[in-house]
């Protein structure tokens, strides 16, 4: 997991750039979460914690 201070934005930059993400910027409480697949078969997340 790696911290990010904007999950949408950094998930459009990615998103652009090719990256394929398993989930969409999605709110859990008190963080939002995207996850993308690294192309080895790991499940990477960025998160944001909320304010």
């Amino acid at each position: 997991m790696f911290g990010v201070q904007d999950v949408q934005k950094e998930y459009e930059r990615l998103v652009k750039l090719g990256v394929k993400f398993t989930m969409e910027p999605t709110e859990m409480g008190e963080v939002t979460i995207a996850v993308f697949d690294d192309t080895c078969g790991n499940l990477i997340q960025i998160a944001q914690q909320n304010s």
